[in-house]
């Protein structure tokens, strides 16, 4: 890490009404999501934080293009009685090339793509919860950035696959598709993300940030090893806003591993939680007529993003599945492995 020296504290605070002079800041930089991503910082624990979301994971680029960002994050005051209570949800807002995302007057995101910059301001008080400030402010800056930038199609789902390779699962909440990624990544697949998978459409490279899955204790009856039981058990839980409470297992401390490069798309896979009327046939192919429907469906913001429909094209060229579930997740691993090692062997022209 960086200590700059070209800022210094003020001590007249009406000489500096915006505070555009911090106290002298630190400075890091990751590769993330495809870009060089620089936060700067005169608070210790929001680097943490950083540190925490995007320490130790493989630096993912893609060909040609390696955009840098500049992230600052502040810490300030509140101008009122600190609560203790949660932090209220954020809330969007845009306008003239800006994005921003608003708790309150003192806890906020602004975004520019066009300068590839985001300022990120924090209370004080609002440390005390850390997961809200890294998961909905710190990494919503991240993504956005890259996902607008690079003209990324940003999905709410998971990836997992092999040799360079994956499979992207989609589908609703509650459908399985985080008990099915632990199970690819005990089997050995290799784990590009659970939570968000960032496409380019014309590529159709995946890229994403394996730092957490987040488990219901529930997923727990699959996992047989008590090391792995003991990994799950043992990490924090969260709340989401939802109320549903999950472990938050860090990925970096247990077996598996993050894929170490944006991973090609083999096929697209919508989780289903219904249970397979044939145990010898979970994976179904989608009509091609219905593919459209049900990924829009599926994936309603990014389907308003401008790389959607060449994306869909794409996609549907390579299969669209619904997959429903077995006796056990390891039945549904194998069935997305056939389906990496069948693009590999296509891409290598073993087919």
């Amino acid at each position: 890490m960086m200590i700059r020296d070209d800022v210094f504290p003020c001590a007249d605070p009406a000489a500096d009404p915006f505070g555009e002079r911090l106290m002298p800041a630190v400075c890091m930089s990751r590769h993330v999501l495809g870009g060089r991503f620089r936060f700067e910082s005169d608070s210790a624990e929001l680097l943490s934080l950083v540190e925490s979301a995007y320490g130790r994971l493989p630096a993912h680029r893609f060909a040609h293009m390696s955009p840098e960002f500049r992230i600052e994050l502040r810490v300030v005051r509140r101008g009122d009685k600190a609560s203790a209570a949660e932090p209220p949800p954020v809330h969007m807002q845009s306008g003239m090339g800006l994005f921003g995302g608003v708790v309150d007057a003192w806890n906020y995101v602004l975004l520019s793509p066009a300068q590839r910059r985001g300022l990120i301001v924090v209370s004080e008080d609002r440390l005390q919860f850390p997961y809200h400030v890294r998961y909905e402010l710190i990494e919503f800056a991240v993504f956005l950035l890259a996902a607008r930038v690079q003209n990324l199609v940003p999905l709410h789902g998971a990836c997992v696959g092999s040799d360079g390779h994956g499979v992207l699962l989609l589908g609703a909440s509650g459908a399985g598709k985080s008990t099915l990624s632990l199970q690819a990544l005990l089997e050995g697949m290799d784990f590009l993300a659970e939570d968000g998978v960032f496409v380019h459409p014309e590529s159709l490279l995946a890229t994403g940030v394996a730092n957490f899955i987040h488990l219901k204790q529930e997923a727990l009856r699959f996992v047989d090893n008590p090391s792995t039981r003991q990994w799950v058990e043992t990490s924090p839980t969260i709340r989401r806003r939802s109320g549903v409470v999950k472990h938050e297992v860090d990925l970096r401390d247990g077996p598996g591993r993050a894929a170490a490069a944006p991973l090609r798309l083999a096929a697209a896979v919508i989780v289903s939680s219904q249970p397979a009327d044939d145990p010898k046939r979970l994976l179904v192919p989608l009509p091609w007529e219905r593919v459209a429907w049900t990924l829009a469906a599926d994936q309603p913001y990014a389907a308003a993003q401008p790389g959607w429909d060449r994306f869909v094209q794409r996609v549907a060229r390579l299969g669209v599945y619904e997959l429903r579930r077995g006796a056990h997740p390891r039945d549904a691993v194998a069935v997305l492995r056939h389906l990496v090692d069948k693009a590999s062997r296509v891409a290598s022209g073993r087919a």
